[in-house]
């Protein structure tokens, strides 16, 4: 599923905003707002259309009416990918905002820090291992990563993974001596 990044349909918007406001209109605002709350409810193609017209009634000529036409052949064009009411149903993010700041916050502020030099596997895991702590998912990997590690360490050792239980610790070794499970 492709999703068209709200952020580049506003720019069009505004550009079209200013063709038929002066610059510095207040009214502008409105006018994107209304056009934006319509392209929101999944009515790009209306929105266009309606653009278009307006152009026409008022009589721009092609160059004042550029910017206009420009948005509505955006519009029209991307029509498939603007299907926002249905993404914001499903609870898809329609803006690039998110993550482009996770991109930046996981590589870019890491990954360049004190201009050190990654091999891949070193780059891969530090970016898991800040992923999974910015999620808070770290302590949840963390004991599924210690199973994996007995299944293949131990069960993997044994017919039907029936791992032995471990001898009681005795008590011939040095004076307090013991050995004890670390997690």
């Amino acid at each position: 599923m492709i999703i068209l990044d709200l952020i580049h349909v506003l720019e069009y918007l505004w550009k079209a905003a200013w063709a038929f406001h002066f610059a510095g209109d207040a009214a502008a605002e409105s006018w994107v707002g209304e056009r934006l709350e319509e392209i929101l409810r999944g009515r790009s193609s209306s929105v266009a259309a309606g653009m278009r017209r307006s152009a026409t009634l008022r009589d721009l000529s092609d160059s004042q009416r550029a910017p206009i036409d420009d948005c509505a052949d955006y519009l029209l064009k991307y029509r498939e990918f603007l299907h926002y009411d249905r993404y914001l149903a499903k609870g898809y993010p329609i803006a690039t905002g998110v993550i482009e700041g996770a991109c930046r916050y996981l590589v870019k502020d890491r990954m360049e820090k004190t201009r050190p030099r990654w091999s891949l596997e070193g780059a891969e895991a530090v970016l898991k291992l800040r992923s999974l702590r910015a999620s808070s998912d770290y302590d949840e990997y963390w004991d599924f990563h210690l199973q994996q590690e007995y299944n293949r360490n131990h069960e993997a050792w044994y017919e039907n993974g029936d791992v032995p239980k471990p001898l009681p610790a005795s008590n011939s070794g040095p004076k307090g001596f013991r050995l004890r499970l670390v997690k």
